[in-house]
């Protein structure tokens, strides 16, 4: 719809509230409800909104190290940009109208700790390359039969998850809460956030979902919404959805692997595909693969983002220690998968739960360009078996403080993203480091609090 036919809309429908949203640093999504009379002047000009929300952590504590915004600048407003072809109703909030926005400007001039404009850039460069990049996110995430109160009151301790027991693709499990499941997939096709597909993962409580591939953009926004309509939903049922990559040591974590292809700009070819290779493998898809393996270690908190990020990437968890790639291997850091010539594709197995949709897409996108650009040889072999075990090429960064280290320092990096985005993002890993460092853990009073 366009904007004559979105104010049409509204007006035949006597809608006088409209609500807009755009994902922070962290990928939370941060917005307001607005009159439609707001609505319609900010069409043009935008909607004046303070910096802070890319001035403060995921718990509203703001930076003290960042140069975009902070109290030396006043925290000023910037203008959000509505966009309108993000235009869908919330089916379990009165069909309220909602939107997109985000921090790009007309003139090309973007706020540069805006994810979403950051994929916007990306995704542009490899449409003027010739090509159309596909993507999707799948998440897995565990549901408690909590409320924000309750968890609040029990200090986060003794949670109950909403089924008990490990029941990994179960047809029996779901049924118990089957409204919730069935408002889950139902609703989010309502929301144009459709469902691939939608099962227990193993777990107690746990689910796994994979949204229909699209447009990187439109998939990254479908992302990023399934995140927090989840919840929502969730809250409708007396429930809690957690997107935390590893919530608790003894149980899997939660992944958010990205799978990816690049096609012909009508869409009519997959580009990654080849009849001819051992592995269906183009030499696009090569040098693809070649290019975020290559860049893998300067980016790696676009993919890991939060202390508890590298409490999933360890050995034998289901997730990546090592900069590998294999055939339809689960233990590699880049699984490439071949069913038929419609489905080759590339899955980034280093994102948690948690990341930021945006900027996982971004660093996979663009990291794969990288090595297009560059033709770069995909000359480490793929990994037959254990791909924990195959350190060749290297590991992984162990915690957020080294990876966002690397990643400040990284020539690489600024090539990929610019220098504005790779300071004030990695300044606020470091921040995210810090806050963590001075904490007191329960770890460490249960193990030192009497014996030492």
């Amino acid at each position: 719809m366009n904007e004559d036919q979105i104010i049409a809309y509204l007006n035949e429908n006597d809608i006088k509230k409209i609500k807009f949203a755009f994902a922070d640093i962290d990928g939370v999504l941060r917005g307001k409800v607005i009159h439609y009379k707001k609505f319609v002047d900010g069409l043009k000009q935008g909607y004046g909104f303070c910096d802070v929300v890319f001035g403060w952590d995921s718990n509203d504590s703001c930076y003290d190290n960042v140069q975009l915004t902070g109290w030396h600048t006043g925290y000023p407003d910037r203008p959000c940009r509505i966009d309108l072809s993000t235009f869908r109703t919330i089916p379990w909030n009165e069909n309220i109208p909602f939107f997109i926005g985000d921090f790009g400007n007309p003139d090309g001039e973007n706020l540069p700790a805006c994810s979403r404009s950051l994929l916007k850039r990306i995704a542009g460069e490899c449409e003027d390359m010739g090509y159309h990049p596909e993507f999707s996110q799948e998440f897995e995430w565990f549901n408690f039969r909590e409320t924000p109160q309750s968890l609040q009151d029990k200090s986060f301790t003794n949670m109950e998850t909403i089924t008990p027991g490990m029941f990994g693709y179960s047809i029996l499990r779901t049924s118990l809460e089957d409204g919730f499941y069935n408002d889950l997939f139902n609703l989010l096709l309502e929301y144009n956030v459709p469902l691939e597909g939608l099962h227990t993962e193993t777990g107690p409580g746990v689910y796994e979902a994979a949204i229909l591939h699209d447009h990187v953009l439109l998939a990254a926004d479908k992302a990023v919404l399934f995140k927090t309509a989840v919840k929502e939903i969730a809250y409708k049922h007396g429930i809690m959805a957690t997107f935390m990559a590893k919530w608790n040591a003894d149980l899997p974590g939660c992944s958010g692997h990205i799978h990816q292809s690049l096609w012909s700009k009508d869409q009519s070819k997959n580009l990654f595909y080849s009849a001819a290779d051992e592995y269906n493998m183009s030499d696009l898809h090569k040098h693809y693969l070649a290019g975020q393996l290559y860049c893998l270690p300067h980016i790696l908190p676009m993919y890991a983002p939060t202390i508890n990020s590298y409490k999933r990437l360890v050995e034998g968890a289901w997730a990546p220690t090592t900069i590998t790639w294999g055939v339809d291997n689960r233990t590699t850091a880049f699984r490439v998968i071949h069913p038929s010539e419609a489905y080759t594709r590339l899955e980034t197995r280093i994102p948690g739960a948690d990341t930021n949709p945006y900027l996982a897409m971004a660093a996979a996108l663009a990291s794969g360009l990288y090595g297009i650009k560059n033709k770069l040889e995909l000359n480490i072999p793929a990994t037959n078996g254990n791909g924990y075990q195959d350190k060749r090429n290297g590991s992984l960064s162990a915690n957020l403080f080294d990876a966002a280290t690397i990643m400040k320092d990284s020539p690489i990096a600024n090539e990929l993203f610019g220098s504005a985005f790779v300071e004030h993002f990695s300044q606020t890993r470091l921040w995210e480091w810090k806050q963590f460092s001075k904490s007191v853990t329960d770890w460490e009073l249960k193990r030192y609090f009497e014996i030492i």
